[in-house]
C-alpha cells in the first residue's frame, strides 16, 4: 500500500534546490508510520491517468509549477477524475483551488477576505481606480493563478504598473501587518488542527516565502484565528485530507483569509512539534 507523491516537471529548474527537501520530509514522516512511498512527476500523467489509477493513493503535495502550466494542470485534473485516480485532495478541489477566484466564493459564504477588485487583465487605470476605491496608498496586484508570490507586485500610489500579470488578476489593499506581524498558517489533517506557523518577511519586503528570505516559526494560534480557519474549512464541502489556511490581520486587527492552500502547500513539517506524525497518521488511515 505505497502512496505516490506527485512532484514537479523534471525539466523545470524552479525551486530545484527546495522541493526535494520538502519531499524528503514528507516521505520520512510517512516512513516513520510504516508507510513507504514513491514519487512521480505530475507532468508525466497529464494525458493518461491509468498508471496513477493503479496506486492506492496519490498525494499531489509536491506538484509545484502547475501555475505556470495551468491549462495542462486543469486538463490533468479532469483526466485523473475520469481515470478514477484515488487523489487526495480530490481532482475537483485541485482544479478550482488553482484559481484564486475561489476567495470570492468563500467571501459569499461569510469568510472575511481583503477587499478585492477582480480584473480580467489589470491595467494602469485599474490600479489607479483601486487606490481610490480602497482609500489606500499601497496595493498588491497578483495573478489569479499563481504560487510562491509569482508575478505578485506591490505598488505605491503614482508608481507605474510594469510587467503586470498576464490574464485574470486581483488587486487588494496592501496589509502593513504582513511586515509587522507576518502571516499565520494553520495546518489541518482530516480537518483536525495539527500546528501553526508564523511567517515574516525580511525587512522592507512583503513576500514571506522562504525563497525570499522569509522566517518561519511554530506558534500557538490565537483562538480567533483558529475559529476563522475552521469556518473556512466548513465552507468547503469536498473531502479534504489536508489543508493549510493562511491568515493575516486586517486594518481593524481582525483576521482575514489570504489563501486556502489545498493543492501542494508546504505543510511545514520542519516546524511541526510532531515532525509530521499527524500528517502520516491521516494518510495511513486513508490507506
Amino acid at each position: 500500500m505505497n502512496p505516490v507523491l506527485l512532484t514537479p516537471d523534471p525539466a523545470d529548474p524552479s525551486y530545484s534546490g527546495q522541493w526535494p527537501q520538502v519531499l524528503a520530509r514528507l516521505q520520512a514522516a510517512l516512513q516513520n508510520q510504516g508507510v513507504a512511498s514513491r514519487s512521480e512527476p505530475w507532468t508525466a500523467h497529464v494525458d493518461d491517468g491509468a498508471a496513477l489509477a493503479e496506486a492506492p493513493l496519490v498525494l499531489p503535495l509536491v506538484a509545484w509549477g502547475y501555475h505556470r502550466d495551468h491549462a495542462r494542470w486543469t486538463a490533468a485534473c479532469a483526466e485523473w477524475a475520469r481515470a478514477g485516480v484515488r487523489l487526495l485532495n480530490p481532482p475537483g478541489v485541485l482544479a478550482w483551488n488553482s484559481d484564486k477566484s475561489y476567495l470570492g466564493r468563500l467571501a459569499d459564504r461569510g469568510v472575511p477576505i481583503p477587499t478585492t477588485v477582480w480584473s480580467d487583465a489589470p491595467t494602469q487605470a485599474d490600479v489607479e481606480a483601486a487606490f481610490d476605491r480602497f482609500g489606500a496608498d499601497v496595493v498588491v496586484v497578483k495573478p489569479r493563478v499563481s504560487g510562491g508570490a509569482w508575478k505578485t507586485l506591490r505598488l505605491s500610489r503614482g508608481e507605474p504598473l510594469t510587467d503586470p500579470p498576464e490574464g485574470p488578476a486581483l488587486i487588494q489593499p496592501y496589509l502593513p501587518s504582513i511586515e509587522i506581524d507576518g502571516e499565520t498558517s494553520l495546518l489541518f489533517f482530516d480537518r483536525r488542527f495539527s500546528h501553526a506557523v508564523n511567517k515574516t518577511p525580511v525587512p522592507g519586503d512583503f513576500r514571506i516565502q522562504v525563497q525570499f528570505g522569509g522566517r518561519y516559526q511554530a506558534v500557538t494560534p490565537p483562538p480567533d484565528a483558529l475559529v476563522l480557519a475552521e469556518t473556512v474549512l466548513a465552507g468547503i464541502d469536498e473531502d479534504l485530507l489536508y489543508a493549510r489556511i493562511d491568515l493575516a490581520r486586517g486594518p481593524d486587527g481582525g483576521w482575514l483569509l489570504m489563501e486556502a492552500e489545498l493543492i501542494e502547500p508546504d505543510l511545514y513539517l520542519l516546524q511541526a512539534p510532531d515532525r509530521g506524525e499527524a500528517f502520516a497518521r491521516a494518510v495511513k488511515g486513508r490507506l
